[in-house]
């Protein structure tokens, strides 16, 4: 993230241009010392940013110079959604255009064209966006590709650069699966199946390296990095197809398989430091509603000796339940992790057509615009005086079929079924009330 503009003065916009024209060179260099010589105070002078002009700021531009400078590093908070189908709206979405379907856009709130979500979204407050990644989503199965099992390194080079270039915060999402995982689908890839425990280790270590390396070359440098998806059970079980009695799930009260899993973890979070070592890495778990098992999952990652950063959460109350046990999970977490920040890294709530789940919030939060929007502000409400919680992830924003449908189902449409908890409606593609919401959250 770039400094701000008060720490390179009123003229520059660059780090370390000191005289205006955009570039850094010996020419900076020489104006700080003339700047220094003549007790000329000028606001660019001041390059560090510490209320003086010294030698300390002619050897920051010299670090400009040659390479050594880092932007420092964003410790915020922040607030964003996963927005991994984007790019496949956007390509249904002019291919409508092809058929000379006009109206299949993302519109704001009133009705305006989009022109890009994701700058479009940052002016709405957003500050991050998240991206998952599979390993070879090729080999996933026709029903999850149907309901987006898409992304691919390519893919997400694509998305990862958009949103920095925007100015955001990157989170990328790796689910170590060539298909969905979560709780209870972490299937070892097709190209992994033949290795033994410890040449799946080394090779989550490579994977995790090379797609960080092709992200870097990409400009697309994740500034936060989920170690798998919703692993409250460890991961790469096994290959699909393997029995359910050989599958290396881990389970509170059980030791069996935690030693392997957080080998896998220590793996790929080497890599992720080595790469990234600006990046904070994420444990993604989703057990809120059953704070024990969630518990035990960090007393693992702590015993063994796992290194991360943030504890990072799914919470949707159809299946988690209210605010209620959404706090009771983040008191027990803030009690006993303290040194660990806090994230909801996916959570949402239905504008129309409830989700079955295991709670029925309706008489909270309406499923309506309104209740969408009124958990959204009930949410961020919660989570504020949590000094610990840093961030906030609304899961698939972005699904928008409008436009998509009709005669033409079968060519444009993006998902097998609409998901109905997005922050667009798929009758109308306008933004909804609670996207507006969100940015509460940083404010």
């Amino acid at each position: 993230m770039a400094l701000a503009l008060t720490a390179v003065g009123a003229n520059a916009a660059v780090y370390g241009d000191v005289n205006g024209d955009q570039e850094v060179n010996i020419a900076d260099v020489n104006a700080v010392i003339d700047m220094i010589l003549t007790a000329n105070d000028e606001l660019a002078g001041d390059v560090n940013n510490d209320g003086e002009i010294n030698i300390a700021d002619v050897n920051s531009v010299i670090e400009v110079i040659l390479g050594l400078h880092e932007d420092p590093v964003y410790d915020g908070p922040v607030v964003g959604g996963d927005i991994s189908m984007l790019t496949k709206y956007e390509s249904h979405q002019r291919m409508a255009l092809r058929y000379g379907i006009t109206n299949a856009h993302y519109y704001d709130l009133n009705g305006a064209v989009i022109d890009d979500v994701i700058t479009w979204t940052k002016q709405q407050g957003w500050n991050a966006a998240r991206v998952r990644l599979f390993v070879n989503p090729a080999n996933a199965s026709a029903a999850d590709k149907g309901q987006g099992v898409i992304q691919n390194l390519d893919t997400v080079k694509v998305l990862g650069r958009r949103i920095k270039e925007a100015g955001m915060q990157f989170m990328l999402d790796f689910h170590y699966s060539d298909s969905w995982a979560d709780p209870v689908k972490q299937f070892t890839p097709a190209d992994w199946a033949g290795l033994d425990d410890d040449a799946l280790t080394q090779r989550i270590y490579e994977y995790t390296r090379d797609c960080l390396r092709a992200l870097k070359a990409a400009g697309a440098t994740p500034d936060y990095i989920q170690t798998g998806n919703e692993i409250s059970y460890g991961m790469l079980w096994g290959p699909v197809g393997t029995p359910n009695s050989q599958l290396k799930k881990c389970y509170s009260g059980d030791e069996t398989n935690w030693e392997r899993f957080t080998n896998l973890l220590k793996a790929a979070g080497r890599a992720c430091r080595e790469e990234c070592p600006q990046a904070k890495i994420i444990l993604h778990t989703e057990r809120v509603a059953k704070p024990n098992i969630m518990l035990n999952f960090y007393d693992q990652m702590k015993s063994k000796q796992v290194d991360y950063d943030i504890i990072g959460l799914s919470y949707y109350p159809y299946y988690h339940g209210g605010l209620t046990n959404l706090a009771n999970a983040l008191n027990k977490l803030a009690n006993n992790y303290q040194d660990k920040d806090i994230m909801i890294v996916e959570t949402g709530y239905c504008y129309h057509y409830p989700i079955t789940g295991d709670y029925d919030l309706s008489p909270t939060w309406p499923i309506t615009y309104e209740g969408q929007r009124k958990f959204t502000a009930d949410l961020v409400a919660r989570l504020k005086p949590y000094s610990k919680v840093k961030g906030l992830f609304w899961w698939f924003p972005e699904a928008n079929e409008y436009g998509l449908g009709g005669n033409y189902w079968n060519t444009l449409h993006v998902n097998d079924a609409w998901y109905n908890a997005g922050l667009w409606d798929h009758e109308t593609g306008r933004a909804l009330p609670a996207l507006y919401e969100l940015k509460s959250f940083v404010e």
